[in-house]
């Protein structure tokens, strides 16, 4: 791979903090209540869920224009999950992609399949962690 761009950031575990390199992520880190924690912050998975979707409809931006369709009223929400798995703890992630009535159907289904299969997130966690595309 050719970088284009590479984001650096630092954290000291989940009760600490993270920081970017350039400083405009600097976050308190906490355990959700739902895990033991206090939930005063952030958690890696909110990171992930955020950047997760952004990524996603960002890709879709890009797949949409080749398709020539207008994308200008979706929405991408990432729901990522973390549970216990045969190794230890894994990831799950529902990817809700809210559609204009005009991309109803096929052409919203092949609209949201078509980005899964270019967004960089997508093929990062392929066959890695399940990901369920739900349209809405």
């Amino acid at each position: 791979m050719n970088a284009l761009y590479t984001a650096v950031a630092t954290a000291n575990g989940r009760e600490g903090r993270t920081v970017s390199s350039d400083g405009q992520i600097d976050l308190a880190l906490a355990m959700p209540p739902a895990l033991g924690g206090n939930g005063q912050g952030t958690n890696p998975e909110q990171l992930f869920a955020a950047g997760y979707a952004a990524c996603f409809a960002s890709a879709m931006g890009q797949v949409a224009r080749q398709m020539k369709v207008d994308t200008k009223d979706v929405s991408v929400t990432a729901e990522v999950s973390i549970g216990k798995d045969d190794t230890g703890f894994g990831l799950a992630v529902v990817m809700r992609v809210e559609l204009p009535d005009a991309l109803a159907g096929e052409t919203g289904r092949k609209l949201v399949e078509a980005t899964h299969a270019y967004c960089p997130y997508s093929k990062a966690t392929s066959g890695n962690i399940e990901v369920e595309l739900v349209i809405e």
